[in-house]
């Protein structure tokens, strides 16, 4: 069963008064960074339109359609999302139907686990054929009620990986005049990436950051079992938002996928203050799998978290750091590394270089092995007089 939606309330009062005056846009974008909650809000207003009695602003949470919503079994909300293509050589006529196996597969764990984060490194993405499938369940008639609600999260990531936009384009039609009584939904943590044709036709909506302490409450209260000081170092690093929080926690005996990155990260600054180019090479060589199937700039983006602690560390603005629990690290190295403070600017424009450069499909292991060298290089200067 879905979790409850946390935050957000301006944009859930503004919304259900757009729903209860009969003018909510048919086409809607839901826009915000990464993981802030922007497809549990798009479920919150399905589940709100088919509320048979609403309040203000949440639906009432008990009637039926309410609690087939809430167990994402609702047949007049249809959430659809990036997922892996199947593997093998499949007609294109059978293709809609092995990739709506997929989908119900993937809606089946998330009704088993709707806090379950998805590998950032995994190839995925929103097909022509399921556009066409949306279509075609927006051609029929609603079966429980009068309203129904079709979201499409991730919607940046229709169809990148077959170099075409015709996934988009087949949306146009459907969101510029979408059937009665229905609402067309995308989220999109960088909409800048939908076709401008598909932003001119849907209404923005953009979600906010949360507070830190309100990301802190939903892990104590919706995740008991984990304890205080990881549920604080978790909201200290979700940068205000839930999704990614959930990242940092541990899955058993293994750390969260993006607490991997994070120690990756970690040790890439490590090797890049280290003295010695061996540790350096090394970490060129020895880049986790993660590394390899595309995860590799998210590594980077910590690794520019990393550089920015160093200098808050450095220059004594320790309120500042965000890997609150790596002070004793930071401080070391910040004592050692003569350009840990005024060196950090030209480190992370390295590492938005080599951000470039895997953005241009150039080896991971030769960027690491410049790009170490080069923070080394801006690290260990010593400050012009």
């Amino acid at each position: 069963m879905l979790r409850p939606l946390y935050g957000h309330e301006d944009a859930r009062s503004a919304l259900a008064r757009a729903m209860d005056r009969g003018s909510l846009p048919g086409s809607l974008l839901i826009h915000g960074p990464r993981g802030v909650g922007k497809q549990r809000f798009a479920l919150w207003l399905a589940q709100r339109l088919v509320c048979l009695q609403p309040g203000d602003p949440d639906p009432c949470g008990t009637c039926q359609p309410c609690r087939l919503a809430l167990r994402l079994e609702h047949p007049d909300i249809q959430w659809f999302f990036p997922v892996v293509r199947p593997k093998g050589s499949i007609a294109a006529d059978k293709l809609a139907e092995a990739l709506e196996e997929v989908r119900a597969s993937e809606l089946a764990t998330r009704r088993e686990d709707p806090l379950r984060t998805r590998d950032p490194g995994e190839p995925v993405g929103i097909f022509l054929a399921q556009v066409q499938t949306l279509r075609k369940m927006a051609a029929s008639r609603p079966a429980l009620g009068g309203r129904r609600l079709f979201l499409i999260g991730d919607a940046e990531l229709l169809a990148p990986q077959e170099a075409t936009t015709e996934a988009a384009n087949a949306l146009l039609k459907l969101l510029e005049e979408p059937p009665a009584e229905t609402t067309i939904v995308l989220t999109a943590a960088e909409p800048d990436g939908l076709l401008p044709t598909l932003r001119s036709r849907v209404l923005p909506v953009r979600l906010r950051p949360l507070p830190q302490d309100l990301v802190f409450r939903f892990l104590r209260s919706e995740l008991p079992e984990v304890d205080e000081n990881t549920a604080r170092i978790a909201a200290r690093l979700s940068d205000g938002s839930i999704g990614q929080a959930l990242g940092f926690l541990p899955s058993g005996d293994r750390p969260g996928p993006l607490e991997e990155l994070r120690r990756e990260a970690r040790a890439l600054l490590e090797a890049a203050a280290n003295p010695s180019p061996v540790p350096r090479l090394a970490a060129a060589h020895t880049l986790s799998p993660a590394g390899a199937r595309g995860a590799f700039v998210h590594v980077l983006e910590f690794l520019t978290v990393w550089l920015r602690d160093l200098a808050a560390i450095a220059s004594g603005a320790d309120n500042l750091v965000l890997n609150g629990d790596a002070v004793p690290f930071l401080t070391g190295l910040a004592r050692k590394l003569a350009g840990a403070a005024h060196g950090v600017p030209s480190a992370i424009r390295v590492v938005e270089q080599a951000a470039a450069m895997a953005h241009g499909n150039v080896n991971p292991q030769l960027i690491t092995a410049w790009m170490t060298r080069e923070i080394h290089r801006e690290l260990t200067a010593a400050p012009a007089s």
